[in-house]
């Protein structure tokens, strides 16, 4: 531990220039020159000093000049009041029986104390680890195994304190340097000339070896283009040629040591085969897993007769781009400054040229991001008794995970403390002195992590009220508590008012609510509240520059509530028994049955109560008497007593008087009947329908073939020996050439009325003659066909009265016009 002062602080030659300056001042004297860094700002005329027009010549430098000096006693000047990391220590690896060095510097108001801890436990200054005067961390031999069995290797972090708070930096994670031996060696290989030779070696060390590799003990050539070295410690040759041939091996080194891998042979064999051969990917891409800002490269060779060409694409099919992409020698595709958009499954092809003929292989590729904020907690600053939100939003894939801490320790919730959105806000309700603090929001995932720090003044006004006193809560009903109180033992003057806070005692805090009262109200009535449900209660004091503690909590639970009415309805069944029914409802609320009561209205004594289960819906009152009314009465129960009931009056005279009127039901009869019923009138409406079109047809038809049977009777009566042909056209009464011919003839009183003609309709013609056993000749159906009547011909002729005369047709009067006047009707 190490008290720090990271403040530049002013010389002793500072301090006697300004008490100098002073001086010459006060006795009129010239001041000294200043260096020009600390000269005061200049004016706009003539360069010369800003300074007030109504200061007094000489006071605006001492002025300025004790400003800073004041500030320079102080000690932080130029600083940030905030207590925060300028530099936090990161990810090492270091070198055994070498020193180690993680840095760590804090700004903040002074003085600072900063301490460093090594697993969660704190490092105690010694011999060969301690803290240095600006706050770093200096460990003179770094010792990956010790005598004691301890270790150097760990996660350190640096934690500074002043008098506002505490804060923690992020972890770094210190490792030993170290090489393992070579667990894959190159391997002895033939390939034919023209083919392709891959060696390979692998080695696990820390930081993470750089491979290369030996010809004949010589460095081999990386300009030749035929020679590939990818990261991972492969070396591939393409269009191998003769000179190829010799011995190969890699070196590995990083700073723990270098080694050596064991010795292969390539031998070039024969000249270039011209047999075909299928495309062979011989090394597809492997799965990697790295971080954003590396190089990733993924490794595709292939092989055939002729030369394959290799293909890269996203399984995707998003498009891999060109920015940072790179193939090395004949198909490995680097990429490199990876971001987490690079994440994905790789294919390469191996395609034979000019076909279709190809060969794939896959990887994939995860990139992680560490943890980044994309908000910050901000500080703030909140009066006593109101709520306090921290807001720490991070980013990074994987997903980070976002813990709180509170002057440096994990933050445990309670019910004024709560975290939500994945622990992304800190909410802190009701506010108290003891909850001003630094909290810091640490974002961490398998990439890295990272931290924020915020803190929270608690504003508090001496003089304020002190809390409330002789809090209680009183059960008045189902809904309704009564709470009272008496006023603060202190400061009672400038309380304008007190605030209740109800809150069901299950609840969370930011469920409470509150409820204003009058500073000379002492007790408010707290109503609306639920049945049988426990709520707590607490009082504060509000007056102009803020409000009391919060007084003692109180916990009360209303009392259970009685059940609803029911719904009743009663059924005759016969003259000496009615049927009680009543539906079901959660309306009644928890019940755990039913009490049902009945009487003759005359008597003051219930039967009853009948107790029925809750699952009950009705009950049959038998052995009444049929000559008087009754009352029945139903009420629903519970632990809490009877609720209200439902009453209903019932009288059985009727149905001694009229059972005949009243018959009883015979449900599956009616039922039958009621289906009957429907299809009767489903057919009938058919019936019906039918019945109307025939009617019609049979009313447009048959009008005009009795209008023109009864005109050839007439005419039969009055000229007996008429020729078919001329028979024929007499038929036409409304046709305009037996108008012509009726004008020739005198056929005087022959003429139907329209009137007439309409009253002929129901009788049936030329009944008169048949009852005389006159029987006129009848004419072929030809002859009264009218179907082909043309309409534009059609006309009514108006006729004056004349005397009356006997109808052949019906005896009833007709009148005829000597001179008729057609009339058409367009």
């Amino acid at each position: 531990m190490r008290n720090v002062d990271q403040t530049p602080l002013f010389s002793p030659f500072f301090f006697f220039f300004f008490f100098s300056l002073l001086l010459s001042q006060a006795e009129g004297g010239s001041p000294p020159r200043l260096p020009p860094r600390l000269l005061p700002p200049r004016g706009a005329q003539g360069g010369e000093p800003a300074r007030d027009a109504m200061a007094p010549p000489g006071s605006a430098l001492p002025a300025c000049l004790l400003g800073l000096l004041l500030l320079a006693c102080r000690g932080d000047f130029g600083r940030s009041s905030e207590l925060a990391f300028v530099v936090e220590p990161s990810d090492d690896v270091a070198v055994q029986e070498q020193p180690l060095l993680l840095y760590c510097q804090v700004e903040g108001i002074q003085p600072i104390t900063i301490t460093w801890r090594k697993n969660g436990a704190v490092i105690v200054d010694s011999e060969n680890a301690f803290v240095l005067a600006n706050g770093s961390l200096y460990v003179s031999r770094f010792q990956r195994i010790r005598g004691d069995g301890s270790s150097d290797e760990g996660e350190y972090d640096c934690v500074a304190q002043n008098h506002y708070g505490l804060v923690v930096s992020r972890k770094a994670r210190i490792q030993a340097a170290t090489m393992s031996d070579f667990h894959v060696h190159p391997q002895n290989a033939v390939v034919e000339e023209g083919g392709v030779a891959r060696f390979q070696c692998q080695i696990h060390g820390l930081p993470e070896p750089v491979i290369l590799w030996h010809k004949n003990r010589m460095p081999v050539n990386t300009d030749n283009e035929r020679y590939t070295l990818l990261p991972k410690g492969v070396l591939q040759i393409t269009g191998l040629r003769a000179e190829d041939s010799g011995i190969f091996h890699c070196v590995a080194t990083n700073i723990a040591n270098v080694k050596f891998s064991r010795e292969a042979r390539l031998t070039v064999s024969g000249s270039h085969s011209t047999v075909y051969k299928d495309p062979m990917i011989l090394v597809g891409p492997e799965n990697l897993t790295l971080t954003v800002h590396q190089t990733a490269v993924l490794e595709c060779i292939a092989t055939g007769n002729p030369r394959p060409i290799v293909s890269w694409s996203r399984l995707d099919g998003r498009p891999i781009g060109v920015e940072g992409i790179q193939v090395l020698g004949t198909g490995n595709l680097m990429i490199s400054d990876l971001t987490v958009q690079h994440s994905g499954i790789y294919v390469c092809a191996a395609n034979k040229p000019g076909t279709r003929v190809r060969r794939t292989a896959q990887g994939r590729l995860v990139v992680q991001a560490p943890a980044e904020f994309v908000q910050h907690p901000q500080s703030i600053s909140r009066p006593v008794g109101t709520t306090a939100i921290f807001t720490c939003v991070a980013q990074g894939e994987p997903p980070p995970q976002i813990t709180w801490l509170r002057n440096g320790q994990i933050l445990e919730t309670s019910d004024h403390i709560k975290l939500k959105n994945n622990n992304s806000t800190l909410s802190i309700y009701g506010i108290n002195q003891a909850d001003e603090a630094i909290y810091q929001c640490i974002a961490e995932n398998s990439a890295g992590s990272t931290q924020a720090s915020a803190r929270l003044t608690v504003l508090w006004a001496d003089g304020l009220p002190g809390p409330p006193q002789a809090v209680r809560a009183e059960t008045v009903s189902a809904t309704t508590i009564q709470v009272s109180w008496k006023e603060p033992l202190q400061n009672t003057k400038e309380i304008i008012g007190y605030v209740l806070h109800i809150r069901k005692a299950a609840d969370p805090v930011e469920m409470e609510y509150q409820e204003a009262v009058s500073k000379s109200t002492f007790q408010q009535l707290v109503t609306d509240l639920e049945p049988s449900t426990s709520y707590s209660f607490y009082i504060k004091a509000y007056t102009s520059r803020g409000a009391s503690k919060a007084s003692e909590v109180t916990v009360v639970s209303t009392l259970g509530e009685v059940p609803a009415m029911p719904s009743l309805f009663i059924k005759v069944i016969n003259s000496t028994a009615v049927q009680a029914t009543w539906e079901p409802s959660i309306k009644l609320g928890q019940h755990e049955g039913f009490k049902l009561f009945y009487r003759k209205v005359h008597l003051s004594q219930y039967t009853g109560p009948v107790l029925l289960a809750s699952n009950i819906t009705a009950y049959n009152i038998t052995h009444l008497d049929a000559s008087v009314v009754y009352e029945v009465k139903l009420l629903a129960y519970n632990q809490h007593g009877d609720g209200n009931s439902t009453v209903r009056f019932v009288s059985l005279r009727e149905t001694v008087e009229r059972p005949a009127l009243n018959p009883p039901c015979d449900c599956m009869k009616d039922e039958q009947n009621n289906k009957t019923s429907t299809t009767g009138i489903i057919i009938g409406i058919h019936i019906g329908v039918t019945c109307i079109i025939f009617c019609v047809l049979f009313l447009m038809f048959g009008y005009r073939g009795r209008l023109l049977m009864c005109k050839n009777v007439q005419e039969q009566l009055s000229t007996p020996q008429i020729p078919r042909s001329q028979r024929s056209a007499a038929g036409l009464v409304l046709n305009g050439a037996a108008r012509r011919d009726r004008d020739e003839r005198d056929l005087t009183g022959k003429q139907l009325d329209m009137n007439e003609l309409e009253r002929l309709f129901p009788a049936a013609p030329c009944r008169e003659q048949q009852d005389k056993g006159t029987t006129p000749s009848r004419s072929p159906p030809a002859d009264t066909q009218i179907s082909t009547l043309p309409l534009d011909e059609f006309s009514i002729i108006e006729e004056q009265p004349e005397p009356p005369q006997k109808s052949p047709c019906g005896g009833s009067p007709a009148a005829a016009a000597p001179h008729p006047i057609p009339t058409h009707e367009g």
